[in-house]
């Protein structure tokens, strides 16, 4: 597949071969049929310039190096030089082909950015502002009637300029509003698909992870039974009886895991339309985390002076905060900084560990599904976590830090609470 600036450099090419045609016919024309006084070898030089550019540029086609903006917006340029000389050869502002100069714009403005539109624009108005004083007539005036002739000729030549400046400014606004338009439907499009294909991985996940919760409800109870077992029939074995006692604890931590995601859905339903104080939920979410991992260190910086916004409740939120915490404490679990803030219009939540940072190799691939900086772990946290703050119309992002260790980011919209009137 052609990338899209050598695509486009390969239609312009096709342009150019419909001119040449087009102009060598009028050349033709001109000399055979209305016998105008031309320098034919001039015209034939320009003629044959536009044609070895594009063989040339046709050639360039093949070459493996990749076509920029820059070097199409040259190649434009160059179009212009040339259709230039074509018209300044053959009566200037008079020719009928003078909108020819606004291929060049048409193209611009369909293919390239803004400024490059607006700069092409400006060199087509110099150019056809030159021409309407400087070019070589095709067709002398006789004697008689000249001055009433100059006068027609001069509000003639003065209605084209204005005809053409305003049809440059129409097209200049008109296609570059509707390339942008374009473009953020391209944007719009591709992000609906990124988010579609994220839809289909969380489906998947969540229809491993309810099968898993259902197959592995036989084995922990089967585990419970067992190790109640060994519990009795070893009554004087402290040692075995304390791992007994770590076992059966981890096992009914499992079972309450199991049993919490049988709830979850119902829970978070009911909960996701109540809100609280961010200050809150955060406080739940360490609350939450120290006891999983008693054994981490952290800091936090007094929160901003004022009321705090409201959040969602949802459960889904603070499992995905809890998350980017473990993803910190496995980093390393020591000196974590949480620190939190809030404008106007957006909460952010930092969380800087003292860990290894990220590696390079693997900085852009975070996020997706089964990805993983750590040794251990499935590598779907991170994956489950940006997901779940696109729902709540937030984002996550990492950085490493340049006093070591990894920057986590989340951000959040404040969204105004929802008025509610008076009961009537």
């Amino acid at each position: 597949m052609l990338s899209g600036f050598h695509h486009h450099l390969l239609q312009l090419t096709y342009i150019r071969t419909l001119v040449l045609f087009a102009q060598s016919g009028a050349l033709l024309f001109a000399l055979f049929v209305l016998h105008l006084t031309l320098d034919v070898w001039l015209l034939g030089s320009t003629l044959a310039a536009l044609a070895l550019l594009n063989v040339m540029t046709f050639a360039r086609l093949h070459s493996r190096w990749p076509v920029t903006e820059l070097e199409f917006f040259s190649q434009l340029c160059a179009d212009v030089v040339l259709y230039g000389c074509l018209l300044y050869q053959s009566g200037g502002a008079t020719n009928p082909f003078i909108f020819m100069l606004l291929i060049p714009l048409l193209v611009s403005a369909a293919t390239l950015g803004a400024r490059y539109t607006l700069l092409m624009a400006t060199m087509l108005v110099v150019l056809y502002t030159s021409l309407l004083r400087h070019y070589i007539p095709v067709l002398k005036l006789e004697q008689g009637h000249q001055h009433r002739i100059f006068d027609l000729y001069d509000l003639h030549i003065t209605g084209m300029w204005i005809n053409f400046l305003f049809t440059v400014l129409l097209i200049s606004w008109f296609i570059v509003r509707m390339h942008q338009t374009l473009q953020r439907g391209e944007q719009r499009l591709q992000a609906e698909r990124e988010q579609h294909i994220r839809d289909q991985q969380l489906l998947a996940l969540a229809t491993l992870a309810a099968g898993t919760a259902h197959e592995l409800g036989t084995p922990l109870s089967t585990m419970q039974v067992t190790l109640r077992e060994m519990e009795l029939d070893h009554p004087d074995d402290t040692l075995l009886q304390d791992d007994i006692a770590l076992l059966r604890q981890q096992v009914a931590t499992c079972s309450a895991r199991l049993q919490q995601m049988s709830r979850s859905v119902q829970e978070e339903q009911q909960r996701s339309h109540s809100r609280i104080a961010v200050t809150e939920l955060l406080e739940r979410v360490i609350e939450e985390w120290t006891l999983m991992r008693p054994e981490v260190s952290y800091r936090i910086p007094p929160f901003p002076s004022g009321p705090a916004p409201r959040v969602s409740a949802s459960i889904t939120l603070q499992q995905a905060l809890l998350n980017l915490l473990n993803n910190a404490a496995d980093a390393h679990p020591e000196d974590i900084e949480i620190a939190l803030s809030w404008d106007s219009e957006r909460i952010l939540l930092q969380v800087h560990d003292q860990g290894p940072g990220l590696p390079l190799e693997q900085a852009d691939q975070l996020g997706k599904p089964f990805v993983t900086t750590k040794g251990r772990g499935l590598g779907i946290g991170l994956f489950l976590t940006s997901s779940t703050l696109a729902r709540h119309q937030g984002e996550v992002r990492l950085y490493s830090h340049p006093d070591g260790g990894t920057l986590t980011e989340v951000e959040l919209p404040i969204i105004p609470e929802p008025f509610k009137g008076a009961d009537v």
